[in-house]
């Protein structure tokens, strides 16, 4: 009779320690589903941010040239981009991995999962009439981090906002304006996106002189002080193409527009342009190259602006 009564007892304790024993078991196996797959995920990040940028990143021969030397800042906007998704994936194996294990605990526990499920539903789809605009914004998000449209430092063109890119966020980016003003920026409402300092700057400046000038001696002058300028150290790493006329670009009955050509490393332009100009002002007061003279309101008629009586 003792024997039955334990093992009645023993019965009933293992079928009490059976679902503290499968809760706890669930846990673990989630908890080690997480680590295993942010495990893998961070493997993924480690080796996408050590990949090499891609030979038509650079553009041409002479760009990758200079550019495979220090090509620190592709890889950190890579590193950059590869974290944020890093991050966004983790996040979302978390939410997945916790939501089953609970659906599951809550079926040990003798609970329907049927209203659970179908409450939840209601709930989602609540949601995505009331979030529709975030779901749309985190999308755009993703989207622009994985095309690698634009990245921390960049000077883009949004429509209404230009500046550089303070900030990248799965729902907003944040723009700083050449005036000061900050702009947050929606990733859902952007349409176009023109990025001014992706691989490279494209340097452009048109040059105009007197219609009677020697225009093969000037083209010769432009093109020698691009080459000096080329060939300076505090510039060379700057220049891609080496800037050069590429012909006239318009006549007037005043002057001559020669257009000059070259291209530089992102955002190195304007101190390639500024230098530029410089030194064209001297050659030019050297060589007594003349420049259209300015046409002010009063002059354009030809004459003085006095009043007759």
């Amino acid at each position: 009779m003792s024997r039955v009564v334990y093992a009645l007892t023993w019965s009933q304790f293992a079928d009490k320690a059976e679902v503290p024993a499968r809760i706890v078991f669930l846990l673990i196996l989630g908890v080690l589903i997480r680590l295993i797959v942010n495990r893998l995920i961070d493997r993924l990040v480690s080796k996408t941010a050590g990949l090499a940028p891609p030979k038509h990143f650079f553009g041409s021969e002479r760009a990758a040239k200079i550019l495979s030397t220090n090509a620190t800042l592709y890889h950190e906007r890579r590193a950059q981009r590869a974290q944020a998704l890093g991050s966004l994936f983790k996040s979302v194996t978390t939410v997945v991995t916790a939501s089953v294990i609970v659906l599951m605990i809550l079926e040990i526990l003798g609970y329907p999962l049927g209203p659970v499920l179908a409450s939840a539903g209601v709930v989602g789809v609540a949601l995505g009439f009331g979030a529709q605009n975030l779901v749309k914004d985190v999308i755009s998000g993703v989207f622009m981090l994985l095309e690698d449209q634009y990245g921390v430092g960049d000077i883009i063109d949004m429509g209404e906002a230009v500046g550089t890119v303070e900030g990248v966020g799965l729902r907003v980016t944040r723009l700083r304006g050449f005036d000061g003003v900050l702009w947050h920026v929606r990733n859902g409402e952007v349409i176009r996106i023109g990025n001014r300092s992706q691989g490279w700057s494209s340097l452009l400046l048109d040059v105009e002189v007197a219609p009677d000038e020697d225009i093969p001696q000037v083209e010769e002058l432009i093109n020698g002080v691009a080459q000096a300028i080329a060939e300076d150290d505090a510039f060379r790493d700057n220049i891609l193409e080496v800037p050069k006329v590429v012909g006239i670009e318009a006549v007037t009955g005043n002057s001559i527009t020669l257009r000059v050509i070259g291209r530089c490393a992102a955002n190195q332009h304007f101190g390639v342009l500024r230098e530029l100009r410089l030194r064209l002002k001297a050659i030019f007061d050297a060589e007594d190259i003349r420049v259209p003279a300015p046409i002010w309101p009063d002059h354009q008629t030809g004459t003085t602006g006095t009043a007759a009586p």
